[in-house]
């Protein structure tokens, strides 16, 4: 929400200095965003005079000006606008003046071959308007040499106010000056009501055939009005906060919009035909909308049609075809009352946003439907001339003043902040409420006025009494603390997260915050989400993800699009199937490694193993038997077949996947392979972990360990793993590990079987290996090799 501060002044008596204004927004809960102040960009630029123009020996379409700035000898510029003339009193730019419309600093030049000193600006280049036909033209008795923006009025700072859902009573100025008031900041100005005699009947019959979706629906045609632009200080005060002026029509209703929170809207009397009614939408009807966009529409949605046609997307967007023009002479102006939460569902459906729906979905004040079409029918006789007829009110407004029993010591209970009881009814009433004492004499009685839908309860009323009287003047209390030693207040779930966060961190891994939502698009890839949100922020955040992984991709596309080489990312967070919230550990590994492959002497790319090593390391960290994970088949298909696996425990306790994205999967989000990821299923893992508070006594071995190579034959299609397992199982008294550091195919090796090679580590207890003690362990691992389809080679 943007406003100049001269129109808060238009509504708030105050002599506060612009950032008391500001301190005191954030103060009461209206956090300013930002401020900006047109006059600090253009206060460079000077009204200048042009002495003389001739044409350019050099450019048919440029002339070369000689311009009095005020400051000494006129200066010589090179112009190319068509309105260029010698006496034109226009607006100077010198050289190392910066132009916002053009994103350049002047500098003296040589333009064809004739020297420049400076710039002669239009409208657009200071970014006062779109207009770039010609240079600005002021009055002739412009004061040379003057500051432009003092002149012109530009000395009034925009501020920026983030309006959080529940205060739509601030959606509009006049509702920011109602809160600076009651927080002291000055007397809020009585609000001038017109009183408009019609002095003809509509001549359009109004009314409303839908009750649940508009309520109520007041309008008034308005004759003889001329519709030109809009005069010099509503054009530059829509300019100020960001909207573009379009006609005075038009731009009435903006302006009623933004400074009282009341959408309305205008329409071509000559292009009706019969009544215009509120009403719900017909099947196959659609309408052409304002943005130029055609919309088809449901029947639970609300419209305004006449006899003919759909000219109107109830309280979001009007339509082309009856919308006013230069040649409009009649106008009906529109004032209704929109269901809130039907226009929420019928903007998410259109996936249409406006202003006005921003407004009606979280509220307008239902009362205020008659002063805004009073207000905005002597700003059209005002500015637009013509003659009004008589208002017809059609339906009735669901205006709710609910009566709350208040006890002023519960701001004391609930906020922690002593207020008098006489200072709280002080502040409500300046808040609008109405405030009386209730009959035990204790209490207060106060009804909510209609503008404040958002207040329900007492404990509304202590965040209202809070906020003015200011959060900052709660006073510090420290919470009281037990005797003795603290007791552990980390569950077991967040003990694991934080372990296996720390061991991704000393891995090399870099953590990343991503959204839990995604697109519907990119949830596909995953499979498709099973919650979906009923009324997401956007279109983009619509499906609670199915993996970490999309958010992960997206984060190292970002990076990879900036030049980083080597990406290591990780993610703790949750993941939502169809069954519950799944706590999950993601990473992806993207690039070349860092350091340099002894084998070849340069930087290599991530393989499937590196996924391997970072999933079996997070697991060990985790508290998982790392010794006795199973590799099998990944379970998910976005990773590529062949180049990736899945860690178990049996067959059925998945607790992680890893390996090479599929490209389809790299596809969808824009990257080219190849990426390793993983994920780590937190809650997978076997309940029984390590605390991590405590290592274990190192007790190294007394003697020195064995190693025996042993290279098998076994079928080509036969994992690995199962041998190495197998190898590993065979005496568990004497090997400590079992590692796979070779595999071969070709000469040598029947065709259908390959060579695998395993390094087994043998560890004496009480005393050294015989020689038939090691050929006894041979012989057992063999035959466990055998039971696996295995056969030592020859």
């Amino acid at each position: 929400m943007k406003f100049t501060l001269s129109w808060l002044r238009d509504h708030l008596d105050t002599s506060a200095s612009l950032d008391g204004i500001v301190g005191a927004l954030t103060r009461i809960g209206l956090e300013v965003e930002g401020v900006e102040n047109p006059a600090e960009k253009l206060g460079a630029f000077t009204i200048a005079r042009v002495l003389t123009a001739e044409r350019h020996p050099q450019a048919d379409k440029l002339q070369v000006l000689s311009v009095d700035t005020g400051a000494g000898e006129p200066v010589q510029v090179v112009c190319g606008a068509p309105n260029a003339r010698a006496g034109l009193v226009g607006v100077f730019g010198a050289p190392g003046t910066y132009v916002p419309g053009s994103d350049l600093t002047l500098k003296v030049a040589a333009i064809r071959g004739v020297e420049s000193k400076g710039m002669m600006c239009s409208m657009r280049e200071l970014q006062l308007s779109d207009a770039h036909e010609g240079i600005i033209e002021l009055a002739e008795d412009a004061p040379v040499g003057t500051a432009f923006a003092d002149f012109a009025g530009l000395n009034d700072p925009v501020i920026d106010v983030a309006i959080t859902p529940n205060r739509q009573d601030c959606m509009g100025v006049r509702g920011i000056a109602r809160d600076l008031a009651a927080a002291g900041l000055g007397t809020l100005k009585p609000l001038d009501v017109p009183v408009i005699a019609g002095g003809f009947p509509c001549p359009v019959e109004i009314r409303t055939d839908d009750p649940a979706g508009c309520p109520a629906f007041h309008g008034r045609v308005v004759r003889g009005v001329v519709n030109g632009a809009s005069p010099e200080w509503l054009a530059k005060r829509l300019t100020a906060v960001g909207q573009r002026p379009i006609s005075v029509l038009v731009d009435i209703t903006n302006y009623v919009m933004l400074d009282h929170g009341r959408p309305l809207h205008v329409y071509d009397v000559a292009k009706l035909e019969g009544a215009l009614v509120a009403r719900k939408a017909r099947a196959g009807e659609q309408v052409e909308a304002l943005n130029g966009k055609t919309y088809a529409l449901a029947e639970t949605m609300t419209v305004i049609a006449d006899d003919a046609a759909v000219h109107d997307i109830g309280g979001i967007m009007g339509g082309e075809h009856s919308g006013v023009t230069e040649a409009t002479t009649d106008v009906l102006i529109e004032c209704a009352y929109f269901d809130p939460e039907g226009i929420a569902r019928t903007g998410q459906a259109l996936g249409l946003a406006s202003d006005a729906r921003t407004r009606f979905e979280r509220g307008v004040d239902p009362a205020f439907l008659h002063q805004g079409l009073a207000i905005a029918t002597r700003l059209v006789l005002d500015l637009a001339g013509g003659e009004a007829s008589a208002a017809v009110v059609a339906g009735t407004a669901p205006v709710i003043e609910r009566t709350i029993h208040f006890d002023p010591a519960l701001t004391a209970r609930l906020g922690g902040l002593a207020v008098p009881a006489d200072r709280q009814a002080a502040i409500l009433k300046r808040l609008g409420f109405a405030v009386a004492e209730s009959s035990d004499g204790h209490s207060l009685s106060v009804t909510t006025p209609s503008w404040r839908r958002d207040v329900e309860g007492a404990a509304d009323l202590v965040e209202e009494v809070i906020r003015i009287e200011g959060i900052d003047a709660i006073p510090s209390v420290p919470l009281p603390r037990a005797e003795g030693v603290a007791v552990p207040t980390a569950t077991p779930a967040q003990l694991l997260e934080r372990r296996v966060r720390r061991a991704a961190a000393s891995r090399g891994l870099n953590e990343a915050v991503t959204w839990s939502f995604l697109s519907e698009s990119e949830a596909a890839a995953f499979g498709g989400g099973a919650w979906t949100l009923a009324n997401p922020i956007s279109e983009e955040l619509k499906v609670m993800r199915p993996s970490l992984l999309p958010g992960l991709l997206a984060a190292a596309r970002r990076n990879a699009d900036r030049g980083a080489s080597e990406i290591r990312l990780f993610e703790i967070g949750r993941r939502y199937a169809a069954d519950a919230e799944h706590p999950t550990l993601g990473f992806v590994l993207v690039g070349d490694r860092s350091a340099r492959d002894w084998r070849q002497g340069k930087a290599t790319g991530f393989d499937a193993h590196d996924a391997r090593a970072e999933a079996v390391a997070l697991l060990a960290a985790a508290g998982a038997p790392a010794d006795r994970l199973q590799v099998m088949a990944a379970v998910s298909g976005v990773y590529h077949p062949g180049r990736s696996a899945s860690l178990r425990l049996g067959a059925k306790t998945v607790l992680a996947e890893f390996g090479e994205l599929h490209p389809a999967t790299l596809k969808a989000f824009g990257l080219a392979g190849p990426v390793m990821a993983g994920e780590i299923f937190l809650d997978a893992i076997p309940g029984k972990r390590a605390s991590g508070r405590m290592r274990p006594a190192y007790a190294p071995p007394a003697l020195q360990p064995v190693t025996r190579d042993f290279a098998f034959l076994i079928a080509a299609d036969r994992p690995a793993d199962d041998l190495v397992r197998a190898v590993r199982g065979a005496d568990k008294a004497a090997i400590v590990d079992a590692r796979l550091f070779d595999m071969f195919t070709g000469t040598g090796v029947p065709e259908g079987e390959k060579s695998l090679a395993v390094e087994v580590v043998l560890q004496p207890s009480d005393k050294s290996f015989t020689e038939s003690d090691l050929t006894a362990i041979a012989g057992r691992i063999v035959k466990a090799a055998e039971k696996v389809g295995a056969r030592l080679r020859g």
